[in-house]
C-alpha cells in the first residue's frame, strides 16, 4: 500500500503485494472452516452440525461462511472432496476386471472408516431434501472422481476387454449402485468379497452384452 496526494488529499493506493496477501487470508480462512466442519462432524454427528458451530470453531463469521456456500451441507461436501483430492489411484495392469476389484476394495475399506463413511452417507440423505446439494454432489464428488475410472473401462474397450457397444457410465452405475445400497441400507456386510462379487457379476454380464447401448445424455 502506498500514499499519493491530490490538492492535499492523502489517499491509499493498492500495491501488487496487497492481493496475494488478501488471498492468502481468505485460503487460510477457507481451510478453517473445511477443517472445523469435519472436525465438528466426526465429534457430534452431521445432524448436530451448525454453520454457527462451525464458524465459532473455525474463528470465522456466518456471514463469511454463508457467503462462499449456501449450507452446511455444502461446506462438509467440499471438506470431503479436500481430503480426498488426491488419494485416489486408478490401477491399469491390463487386466480391467482385477483393476476393478482394487477400486472397489479401496472405496469399501475407505468408507469402513468411521471418519469417513458415515458423513457421505449423511450428505447423501441431506440431498434427498436438498436438490442444490445433490447436484453439486452428483457433479463434484461423483462424477469429478469417476472420469478417470471411465477413461480406465474404455481403453478396455480398445484393447477387446469390454464390447465398444456397451456404456462405461452404466458399469460404473450398476457397480457402485450395489455398493452404495448395502452402504446406505446395510442389508449385509460390504467387505472385499461382496465387492469382487458385485465387479464379477457385471463384468461377466457386460462382456456377453451385444445389444446394450446407452450413453450419459440418454438417462435423467
Amino acid at each position: 500500500m502506498r500514499s499519493v496526494s491530490f490538492a492535499g488529499t492523502i489517499r491509499r493506493v493498492a500495491t501488487g503485494k496487497t492481493a496475494p496477501l488478501a488471498s492468502r487470508r481468505r485460503e487460510s480462512s477457507r481451510l478453517a472452516i473445511l477443517d472445523a466442519a469435519l472436525a465438528l462432524c466426526r465429534e457430534e454427528g452431521y445432524a448436530k452440525l451448525s454453520v454457527e458451530a462451525i464458524a465459532a470453531r473455525a474463528g470465522a463469521s456466518k456471514q463469511t461462511i454463508y457467503r462462499w456456500w449456501p449450507s452446511k451441507g455444502a461446506v462438509l461436501l467440499e471438506a470431503l472432496e479436500h481430503e480426498v483430492a488426491g488419494s485416489v489411484t486408478i490401477p491399469d495392469t491390463g487386466d480391467v476386471v482385477a483393476d476393478m476389484r482394487t477400486v472397489v476394495g479401496n472405496l469399501i475399506r475407505r468408507h469402513a472408516d468411521p471418519n469417513f463413511g458415515p458423513h457421505v452417507a449423511a450428505l447423501i440423505a441431506e440431498s434427498q431434501h436438498d436438490p442444490a446439494l445433490g447436484r453439486d454432489a452428483l457433479e463434484r464428488f461423483v462424477r469429478g472422481r469417476r472420469a478417470p475410472l471411465v477413461e480406465r473401462l474404455r481403453r478396455a474397450q480398445q484393447v477387446g476387454q469390454l464390447p465398444a457397444s456397451v456404456d462405461p457410465e452404466a458399469i460404473l452405475e450398476m457397480v457402485f449402485g450395489a455398493l452404495y445400497h448395502r452402504l446406505l441400507l446395510h442389508s449385509g456386510p460390504v467387505d472385499d468379497a461382496y465387492g469382487s462379487f458385485i465387479v464379477d457379476v457385471v463384468f461377466t454380464g457386460s462382456a456377453a452384452s451385444t445389444d446394450f447401448v446407452t450413453n450419459g445424455s440418454d438417462r435423467g
